[in-house]
């Protein structure tokens, strides 16, 4: 069943891209914890977010570097 979004792959200490800017300029952060939520840190500023899985998934554009 799709529910109309790609599964994109991604594991610990990945870096991402998000679709949306983090306030400080950057859109690339890296991947420290995986489970029902997921935590990034900014790569520019170091800024940690926690977000559900759900929603991490829907924000998420790509992953750049494993």
């Amino acid at each position: 069943m799709n529910y109309g979004c790609d599964y994109v792959e991604y594991n610990l200490n990945d870096i991402v891209i998000m679709k949306k800017v983090h306030p400080c300029g950057s859109n690339n952060f890296e991947i420290i914890r995986l489970g029902a939520d997921i935590k990034i840190k900014c790569t520019k500023c170091g800024r940690v977010i926690m977000l559900p899985r759900v929603e991490f998934n829907k924000k998420i554009k790509k992953v750049v570097k494993k």
